[in-house]
């Protein structure tokens, strides 16, 4: 099965295989914001995922 691309750029798995993943909506229009709003999108949130989704989308790092 082919690795979804789009998907794994979004994602960093740690050495431990723990998958970091940043948080949507933090590109385009954020002028308006809050400065305390754009401090909490910079921050990358840890994803848990199913073995069986960690082998479609991410080789190597499923069991």
């Amino acid at each position: 099965m082919k690795t979804n691309k789009s998907f794994t750029k979004r994602l960093k798995v740690t050495k431990k295989g723990k998958i970091i993943a940043r948080k949507p909506g933090q590109c385009h229009f954020n002028a308006k914001e809050s400065g305390s709003a754009s401090m909490k999108k910079k921050r990358s949130s840890v994803i848990s995922l199913s073995n069986k989704v960690k082998r479609q989308f991410l080789p190597r790092t499923g069991k």
